[in-house]
């Protein structure tokens, strides 16, 4: 039930999947109701469900208005003036076992301030506008998009439709419950429709039509510990070559997201309405915005949390209809993809087994545990005084997180737990992106004389440096491989 990103993606890969002797898929939007397309940047994840489900990468960028996507860049976050950069990579191949940023640290002490982000090769591609895919032989670094969202939804209707799930145009009325066992029986349309079915995906977004209002579960909330609420939303015309990468910049109350696209950028403020007034928001985000505006901002209102169960009898939620964090991380179609990965690891064979219900619930919880304490760090940590960093600074954070933290700062190790969506290579460079150093370094770092390290690691960044300026750049290859239609960039 619902279209939009999350609707087409579960129909896609459940077509996909499953197969149409197994299960007859039917899904159910109205064009009345839009989608929020908030969320255009993503995560390497999705690169690997459009190869599940067959797409050809160029012909997906270029009917999307798409670019490429290497990282993040933090700007003004810990303190104004800091950039740091996420990048979807690593800092390079161990040495004797030893991870690159432990040899980073002993040079630190030696008093080298060598930026950690200079041994990150998607870092040296991306701050140079260039863009390649990465060697799968040889894998640098992985890579993400950027798009338009509801031309996504619409290119995934068509991928949906060929792999044959039906599309029903209609609003949902009202819905049947089973008198025994209270599963859902079917939903009513406007139209006078009855769309019965076996296993309910309730893809309506906010409304959380079926998993919320229907079957009441309720919702746990997570606002004490991720204090934005809001974001107000607005395209821009693109303001020269597009880089290849999101860019997401700290202000008093909030923060700003910038995401190049083929045809406008894509521009928001996160903020906290107790701090921020929306007026306030608003004018910030004009003030900042690079291009010529193209339509009035959209305010959002939202509370970042997930359903006591994404899977409740036969209904199971995907994206905002179960949980939503705010956009910090590019989250939102990760999370869809992620709940429908899942669903087939425990898709039901006639019957749904309460075990593998109570088992998806509990992977489910906990990944998106692990993936809040990584947007909460990023608040956590910051040293700016306005009131809202101050709050974030001062609150008590969960357990889970305090522990990472304490580790970290020990030994320079990331205690990584089990459904983990966030490695140590981008809890490293998030803690040393905001001045999180440790107190000391794995030994096994002082095996070899430091000199023999610093020219080791020196060598490390020539050859970065050097390969990275000979990838082209960013806008050529759009243009070479995927360019819309009549959008050969400028």
């Amino acid at each position: 039930m619902g279209g939009g990103a999350a609707g087409w993606i579960a129909a896609a890969l459940l077509a996909k999947r499953i197969g149409r002797h197994q299960a007859r898929i039917t899904l159910v939007e109205s064009e009345e109701i839009g989608i929020i397309g908030v969320g255009e940047a993503t995560v390497p994840l999705l690169a690997q469900c459009n190869a599940l489900l067959g797409i050809d990468e160029f012909d997906f960028i270029r009917k999307t208005q798409g670019t490429f996507k290497l990282g993040i860049e933090f700007c003004d976050w810990g303190t104004a003036g800091n950039r740091h950069f996420h990048a979807f990579s690593d800092y390079g191949h161990p040495v004797e076992g030893v991870q690159t940023h432990h040899y980073w640290l002993r040079l630190r002490q030696s008093g080298d301030d060598t930026p950690i982000d200079d041994y990150s090769f998607a870092y040296a591609v991306a701050k140079n506008n260039n863009f390649a895919p990465s060697d799968p032989n040889d894998a640098r670094y992985h890579h993400a998009y950027h798009f338009d969202a509801a031309l996504y939804a619409r290119y995934l209707r068509d991928v949906a439709t060929d792999l044959g799930v039906q599309r029903i145009e209609g609003k949902m009325t009202h819905v049947d419950l089973d008198s025994e066992s209270g599963d859902i029986a079917a939903i009513h349309l406007a139209d006078g429709q009855t769309v019965p079915g076996n296993l309910f995906l309730d893809c309506t977004g906010f409304a959380s039509e079926l998993l919320g209002k229907a079957l009441d579960t309720p919702f746990v909330d997570w606002s004490h510990w991720l204090l934005c609420n809001r974001a107000i939303a607005a395209p821009s015309g693109p303001a020269g070559a597009p880089a290849p990468f999101t860019r997401s910049t700290a202000h008093a109350g909030g923060w700003r997201w910038t995401i190049p696209l083929q045809h406008r950028t894509g521009n928001g403020m996160v903020y906290n309405s107790d701090f921020w007034s929306d007026d306030a928001a608003r004018s910030a985000l004009l003030d900042s915005i690079d291009g010529e505006p193209l339509a009035e901002p959209r305010v959002f209102r939202f509370t970042s949390g997930h359903r006591r169960e994404f899977w409740r009898r036969n209904c199971v939620g995907i994206g905002f209809s179960s949980n939503f964090l705010e956009p910090l991380e590019s989250t939102g179609i990760q999370l869809i993809v992620m709940g429908v990965l899942k669903l087939l690891k425990c898709f039901p064979q006639g019957t749904i087994d309460p075990v593998l219900r109570d088992e998806y619930n509990r992977l489910s919880t906990r990944e998106i545990e692990r993936i809040r304490d990584f947007i909460i760090a990023h608040y956590y940590l910051s040293r700016r005084p306005e009131p809202l960093w101050s709050a974030c600074r001062n609150m008590e954070i969960p357990d889970s997180l305090r522990h990472k933290l304490d580790v970290w700062k020990a030994s320079g190790q990331i205690a990584l737990g089990d459904s983990e969506s966030y490695m140590e290579p981008s809890w490293i460079a998030i803690l040393l992106g905001n001045g999180v150093v440790p107190r000391r370094y794995a030994v096994s770092a002082d095996l070899y004389p430091l000199e023999q390290i610093r020219d080791g690691m020196k060598l490390r960044r020539e050859e970065i440096m050097r390969s990275a300026q000979a990838v082209t750049s960013h806008r050529d290859f759009i243009n070479s491989h995927c360019k819309a239609a009549q959008m050969a960039l400028a």
